[in-house]
């Protein structure tokens, strides 16, 4: 273990917790959760719990922040409870959410008035990735920044991408990236249900279709959990349709600010829209099918 390097893991959730976890191999560690039963699963696997996130941040090197949205982001930093004065001159922020490119340097800026560099971090990659270092990481952040964060950052990552060495370039190209997942996952979902509705059988045609031109990436990912997410309990949740009504929303805004017309991730949006209307949100994005069909009509 690097014992004089230490990051502070802020939110132990279904992400956090195996970064924690992977860090720790190599890192000290130290975390924060509002859940004590958190907490004590962290502690089993190497990470040093405290009872609040300005005592997690105090002494650490880096700090890695997955929240869910720039007002969690802004809240964390900088709310009653802020974390930003606790932390010590020199360190830095890794901020591994998507929460689109608008606020992100204003934060930056607020945090180099406390001598804290940001480094924009988003992630892709699920829990099980995440704890075996095996996650996709677009970085944003000038040069001296990613030095600081680089022992978080290589021990997370398989692919670590530098697309700029400015805070919100990684938040940039991960909203492309969203654009492009969401667009799929939905394209992956009218196709499945257009095969029911044909009297096809969905997982025969599922295979055909990844045997040619069509396949893709999220349709041979998600389309077998859309053959589960018509079952009571519907697939596992590896990324929850709310996510996708979140970050697609970020495409839109982005889009607007620049007068760009995306009508194909605008229609996206609307059936994850549609899908939380539904009461799917807390559920798999695969289930963004039944948002486009909310029964099945065969088998």
């Amino acid at each position: 273990m690097t014992t004089d390097y230490t990051v502070a893991v802020l939110g132990l959730g279904a992400m956090g917790l195996p970064m924690a976890s992977r860090l720790a191999t190599g890192l000290t560690v130290h975390g924060f959760d509002i859940a004590p039963a958190r907490l004590s699963l962290a502690e089993d696997r190497g990470v040093t719990p405290f009872p609040s996130a300005r005592e997690a941040v105090a002494d650490a090197d880096a700090v890695l922040l997955a929240v869910r949205d720039q007002y969690q982001l802004d809240d964390v930093l900088f709310g009653e409870n802020g974390i930003a004065t606790a932390l010590r001159s020199g360190s830095v922020v890794i901020l591994t959410s998507t929460v689109g490119t608008a606020g992100i340097r204003p934060v930056a800026d607020r945090l180099a008035g406390h001598g804290i560099d940001l480094v924009d971090a988003p992630l892709s990659g699920g829990p099980a990735r995440a704890g075996e270092g095996d996650l996709l990481i677009v970085v944003g952040a000038a040069p001296a920044a990613r030095e600081k964060a680089a022992p978080v950052l290589e021990l997370l990552a398989s692919t670590l991408t530098v697309v700029g060495d400015n805070a919100g370039d990684g938040q940039a190209l991960k909203t492309v990236n969203q654009l492009l997942c969401g667009v799929h996952i939905a394209a992956a979902g009218e196709a499945l249900a257009l095969a029911d509705a044909l009297g096809l059988d969905p997982a025969k045609t599922l295979e055909a279709l990844m045997g040619g031109a069509a396949a893709s990436f999220m349709l041979g990912n998600r389309g077998p959990r859309m053959l589960q997410a018509y079952d009571e309990e519907g697939a596992e949740v590896l990324s929850a349709l709310d996510i996708f009504v979140k970050d697609m929303g970020i495409v839109g805004d982005a889009a607007r600010r620049l007068g760009l017309p995306t009508p194909v991730a605008a229609a996206a949006e609307q059936l994850y829209l549609s899908g939380k209307a539904q009461g799917l949100g807390s559920r798999d994005d695969s289930s963004v099918i039944r948002a486009v069909a909310p029964e099945r009509r065969h088998g």
